[in-house]
C-alpha cells in the first residue's frame, strides 16, 4: 500500500520560508504526477502544487496564489518530494500533505504543519 510521509513544517514569521519534504513509498513513483496538498483551519484540502514525472527536473503547476513563492521538485531516484515556500503568508497557515494526482484517498499521511504567524 502506497504511503506518505511528511516532514519538515514549523513556525515561520510572515515573509519568511520553510521546506517541506515527503517520501513516498509503495508505489511506482516515477509513473505519477505528485502533488502537495494543504487543509487551512476551517477550510477544505486544496491542491496546492503539482509537478509531473519528467524525469528529476520535472515542470511545476501551482494554485495562482502560491505562483512565484512555491515551488515543486521531486526525485525519482530518492522517491521523495518537496515544497519550497518563500515569502509566506498568514493565509498559509495549514496542514500540508502530499500524495499523487489525482489522491489515493485511503492513503493520506498524517501531514506536516505550517504556521505562518508573528
Amino acid at each position: 500500500q502506497v504511503q506518505f510521509v511528511e516532514s519538515g513544517g514549523g513556525l515561520v514569521q510572515p515573509g519568511g520560508s520553510l521546506r517541506v519534504s515527503c517520501r513516498v513509498f509503495g508505489t511506482r513513483f516515477s509513473e505519477y504526477v505528485m502533488a502537495w496538498y494543504r487543509q487551512g483551519p476551517g477550510n477544505q484540502r486544496e491542491l496546492v502544487a503539482s509537478v509531473f514525472s519528467g524525469g528529476n527536473g520535472g515542470i511545476g503547476h501551482y494554485k495562482d496564489s502560491v505562483k512565484g513563492r512555491f515551488t515543486i521538485s521531486r526525485d525519482n531516484a530518492k522517491t521523495t518530494v518537496d515544497l519550497h515556500m518563500t515569502n509566506l503568508k498568514v493565509e498559509d497557515t495549514a496542514t500540508y500533505y502530499c500524495n499523487r494526482v489525482p489522491p489515493v484517498y485511503d492513503s493520506w499521511g498524517q501531514g506536516t504543519q505550517v504556521t505562518v504567524s508573528s
